[in-house]
């Protein structure tokens, strides 16, 4: 009967952790994300949003601005998970390599800036805490971090572009590689 028991609290400890974790997003990150979204169609409604579909138009033509840039921008401006929406105003083709980048870039980007995946901070000062105490410098670390990252999912934005371009072959499909322009 013990057993039993020490099964059934268990069982009900695994949901009341459960809502307690939903309790602390509803208090922490839902608020947080709620108003990073409001900011973010409050500057597309005050810039234009034909400007803005300009401005990722423009950016969608060049491979370096649309893995390395505009990636950064989104992180380091919107942080995680509002980084991804800035895709919305890229073309099809391209949205699956952006978010791939945007993805890994929340977390390579968190070392020098914890604002933008605070979630995710633990992982990177646990290898942080690792260089600390063998007396290397943590800011080299971060930088590092940052400069390899943007390398890497510059990288990961690549290969994303051929894996869809396999897929939409296999699939025959074709996505736009044009933005939609407003106006």
């Amino acid at each position: 009967m013990n057993v039993i028991t020490k099964f059934a609290e268990g069982f009900m400890n695994l949901f009341q952790t459960g809502a307690d974790t939903f309790i602390s997003w509803v208090t922490g990150i839902v608020p947080v994300v709620l108003m990073l979204l409001v900011l973010m169609n409050t500057l597309i409604m005050m810039l234009g949003e034909e400007r803005v579909n300009k401005i990722a138009h423009a950016s969608s033509k060049n491979i370096f601005t649309r893995y390395l840039i505009l990636p950064f921008v989104a992180t380091f401006m919107l942080g995680n998970p509002m980084s991804f929406t800035l895709g919305r105003f890229l073309p099809e083709y391209y949205k699956p390599s952006f978010y791939a980048v945007v993805g890994q870039a929340c977390h390579t980007s968190n070392g020098l800036f914890p604002h933008i995946n605070p979630g995710e901070l633990f992982i990177y000062l646990g290898v942080a805490q690792g260089i600390t105490a063998l007396g290397l410098n943590q800011m080299d670390l971060a930088i590092r971090y940052l400069l390899v990252g943007l390398v890497m999912n510059f990288i990961g934005g690549v290969v994303t572009d051929y894996t869809t371009k396999f897929v939409c072959k296999q699939q025959g499909i074709t996505l736009s590689k044009e933005a939609k322009l407003v106006g």
